[in-house]
């Protein structure tokens, strides 16, 4: 028999591999069930909610909205299950999982609100305007955190940037009586101890997480003495700033829900919104992001076509400690209107926690600062109003959202492959 003439060899089966499930789709499931079970079963009846959808203040405000709560706590919980087993089946066939976990998360929150507020009243837009201002020093922060991660170099040493930075608005705004100038001299702070940080981590190659707990510790000391010797005693001249109202946006701040939230903020949340986009494009849509991105996770490669590693090092860390000073300012000038001792109370640390639970991105970042922002005004809010939870456990929860963040039950991550590494040129 000829070779033309040679049956063709048998075609094999087709195989389908299914990929593992991710470990955030387990989570969330296993979330889902647990809120049908205790948000639904357990939620009184006969006990009505009501959420109110408008401050009061919009040109078009919605009326309020009562539901009975056993009811809506199943209903909300059901949806919010059916939406972490439709990540299953997207998971399976390799799709996005950010829609699912985006509904899952609003429908679980709203089963959770209809057991925790069963009987009472509970505003949504106060719940989410106090949340996102929460949440903007930590944004400020984990962007200070991606900056110089992204180029290799770990910040533990957010805290103390976010603490000078608040401590020179306070002073300048005080003594000026300028929030604004206020607002410029903050970043100075966070400037101040980026270039600490850049100068013994990549001149002298010192520890970088050792480092960073020193630089925290430094910037803590500083602060303190000058606080007691220089602003307590003189509280008129040196620690009064004036602080920034609300800034309405024509039109966009009249749109009901989201307008209050988004758009009737002060300058330094529009600074936010405008400091995370310009580092998303920077960091995936230019050469300079590219190269950034090349330094922290092979410098050796990135040394071989021209980049001066330890130059953009450098550079990135001086960035992320101005854009972290800047993000200290909203404690004094945007906030509370006066300096106090470790007024930023760990809030550096949740930042961190924020950059390794959006997997070093900006979008991912934010999102994860805006759920921590979340968790510490939703403990707030339920105090005043009377819950079935105990106040201690309320308190924890910031922090408890935090530690299951990093403890990787979202999912695995992984940090730039140079991070931390100090680049010795041989």
């Amino acid at each position: 028999m000829s070779v033309a003439e040679a049956p063709a060899p048998e075609a094999l089966p087709e195989v389908h591999i299914v990929p593992p499930t991710p470990r955030l789709v387990k989570v969330l499931i296993g979330l889902g069930i647990f809120a049908v079970v205790v948000f639904g079963f357990f939620t009184p009846s006969g006990e009505d909610v009501t959420f109110q959808l408008a401050l009061g203040e919009e040109a078009l405000a919605l009326p309020d909205l009562t539901l009975p709560a056993k009811i809506s706590a199943i209903a909300f919980s059901a949806i919010a299950l059916l939406a972490a087993v439709g990540g299953l089946f997207a998971a399976r066939k390799e799709r996005a999982l950010w829609p699912y976990s985006t509904v899952f998360g609003i429908f679980f929150v709203l089963g959770f609100l209809s057991w925790a507020v069963a009987g009472s009243t509970i505003n949504l837009v106060g719940l989410l305007q106090g949340s996102l201002l929460l949440a903007v020093p930590l944004v400020f922060g984990a962007m200070s955190g991606i900056l110089c991660e992204r180029a290799g170099v770990i910040n533990i040493a957010i805290e103390g940037q976010l603490l000078t930075g608040a401590f020179m608005a306070a002073v300048v705004a005080s003594l000026t009586q300028n929030a604004y100038l206020g607002l410029i001299a903050a970043p100075l702070g966070g400037l101040f101890i980026g270039l600490l940080l850049a100068v013994f981590a990549i001149k002298y190659w010192v520890d970088q997480v050792i480092l960073g707990v020193v630089l925290n510790v430094l910037a803590v000391g500083l602060t303190s003495f000058f606080y007691g010797r220089l602003l307590a005693p003189n509280q008129e001249t040196w620690n009064s700033p004036p602080t920034f109202s609300p800034i309405a946006i024509p039109v966009l701040s009249d749109i009901p829900i989201v307008g209050p939230i988004l758009f009737n903020q002060n300058i330094v949340v529009y600074l936010m919104y405008i400091i995370v986009i310009v580092i998303n494009v920077a960091l995936f849509r230019t050469k300079w992001g590219l190269r950034v991105r090349a330094v922290g996770e092979h410098p050796q490669a990135a040394d071989t076509v021209g980049i001066k590693v330890n130059s953009v090092r450098f550079r990135n860390v001086l960035l992320g400690g101005l854009v972290a000073g800047l993000g200290g300012a909203f404690f004094t000038v945007a906030s509370v209107g006066a300096f106090g001792k470790e007024m930023t109370a760990g809030k550096g640390f949740i930042a961190l926690a924020a950059v390794i639970f959006g997997r070093w991105k900006p979008m991912g970042a934010l999102a994860a600062a805006l759920f921590f922002g979340f968790a510490d005004n939703l403990q707030s809010v339920l105090s005043i109003i009377g819950t079935p939870i105990p106040s201690e456990f309320m308190l924890m929860t910031p922090y408890l959202a935090t530690l299951l963040a990093v403890a990787g039950l979202v999912g695995k991550v992984r940090a730039p492959a140079a991070d931390g590494i100090p680049y010795k040129k041989s």
